[in-house]
C-alpha cells in the first residue's frame, strides 16, 4: 500500500490508522459455559489498506469482524475508529455515522439477500434507513451503484433468484458501496463462488479500493486469495493471533507452525508437485509454555509472532 493511497483515502494524518483494535476479547456465555472466542487481539488498519485475517473454521475470524462492526460487544479491550472508541455505548448520531462509514459484505450471496425484494429495494435499504432522499434520487443512486460493480442498471427491477452467484455477490457489494463507506468488512466474500468467478469479484474489490480509497478487513481461510488481495495478513488460531506480517513476508518466511500448516494446505498448480507435497499438521502440544508464557512479539520489523522468549531465540526450528 502506497503512502499516496493513505493520504488520499481520508483526512487523517498519513501514518494515523483508520481503525485500531486494542486488546480485544469477546466471550459468550457465563460461568462454566463461558467461551472466549477472541483473546487479547490487537492490530491497526490504515487508510487504503486491505488487512487479511486467515484461519480455519472456528478460529474467530467472523467474530472479529462482527465485534469491529459492534454486532458483538467486547468483554475486554475496545475498537477505535479515527482515534475515537466505538465499542460500547455511543450516541444515536454517532451510531448513524458509523453505520454509513462501516459496511459489510457477507459470505453467502444468496442467504444475505431478501428473495422477496427487488434489487432496487435491497441495494437502497441503507439509504432509506439512514437518509431522506427522493425516489428519483434513490433510483439514480441504485443504478450508479450497479454500474460501479459491473451490473446493468435495468437489473434494479429484478429479483435475486434471477442472477448467478457472482452477480448476487456484486449486488451485495453494491449494497455496501451505495453508502459511500470508508471501511468494509468482507467476510469470506468469494468462498461461495466458482473459482472462475472469484477472480472477477476480487478484481472488482481491488478496483473499488483504488478508486475510492477504501480500507478492507478481508476474512478468508483461503491463503491463495489472501496473497492476491491483502497488504498484510494475520493468522488466528482458536481466538489468538499467532502471526502478523506483510503478505509476502508471511508467505516467504512464516515462523509460527500454525501459519506454516495453513500455507501447506494451499494447492499447487503443478500436479506432480501437488501429489508429492507433504502437508504440515499443527500440534499445539509441541509448545512448552509452563515456565515461559507466550506473547505477541515483534521478531523483525513489522513481523509479529505469538511465542515465548525461548521460541523467539530458536526461530521455531525445533517445532
Amino acid at each position: 500500500m502506497s503512502q499516496t493511497n493513505r493520504q488520499n483515502a481520508t483526512a487523517l494524518p498519513p501514518e494515523a490508522p483508520l481503525l485500531e483494535v486494542r486488546n480485544l476479547s469477546v466471550a459468550f456465555g457465563r460461568g462454566r459455559k463461558r467461551f472466549e472466542a477472541l483473546k487479547n487481539i490487537s492490530f491497526s488498519i490504515y487508510p487504503g489498506e486491505t488487512f487479511g485475517v486467515a484461519g480455519e473454521s472456528g478460529s474467530g475470524k467472523t467474530t472479529l469482524g462482527r465485534a469491529i462492526l459492534r454486532i458483538y460487544p467486547p468483554s475486554q479491550g475496545g475498537v477505535y475508529y479515527k482515534g475515537a472508541k466505538i465499542s460500547g455505548p455511543i450516541g444515536k448520531a454517532e451510531d448513524r455515522r458509523l453505520t454509513r462509514n462501516m459496511q459489510m459484505i457477507f459470505q453467502d450471496p444468496m442467504s444475505s439477500l431478501n428473495e422477496r425484494a427487488k434489487v432496487e429495494a435491497i441495494v437502497s435499504e441503507g439509504l432509506q434507513n439512514l437518509s431522506r432522499v427522493s425516489p428519483d434520487t434513490r433510483r439514480a443512486k441504485v443504478k450508479n451503484a450497479l454500474k460501479e460493480v459491473g451490473l446493468r442498471p435495468e437489473f434494479a427491477d429484478r429479483f435475486p433468484h434471477e442472477f448467478s452467484g457472482g452477480q448476487r455477490q456484486r449486488i451485495g457489494i453494491a449494497r455496501a458501496m451505495i453508502m459511500e463507506p470508508e471501511f468494509i468488512v468482507a467476510d469470506e466474500p468469494v468462498s461461495a463462488l466458482d473459482v472462475s468467478v472469484r477472480a472477477q469479484v476480487l478484481n472488482l474489490m481491488s478496483r473499488l479500493r483504488r478508486e475510492k480509497g477504501l480500507s478492507y478487513l478481508f476474512i478468508s481461510h483461503d491463503m491463495s486469495v489472501m496473497r492476491y488481495i491483502c497488504d498484510r495478513v494475520a493468522a488466528l488460531y482458536q481466538g489468538v493471533m499467532v502471526e502478523l506480517a506483510d503478505t509476502e513476508t508471511l508467505f516467504t518466511r512464516p515462523m509460527h507452525p500454525y501459519t506454516r500448516a495453513l500455507l501447506s494446505a494451499v494447492p499447487l498448480p503443478d500436479p506432480a508437485l501437488e501429489k508429492n507435497k507433504t502437508l504440515t499438521v499443527y500440534d499445539p502440544s509441541a509448545h512448552d509454555y509452563t515456565k515461559d508464557a507466550p506473547s505477541l512479539r515483534e521478531v523483525e520489523p513489522g513481523h509479529f509472532v505469538f511465542c515465548n522468549e525461548a521460541e523467539q531465540k530458536l526461530g521455531f526450528d525445533f517445532l
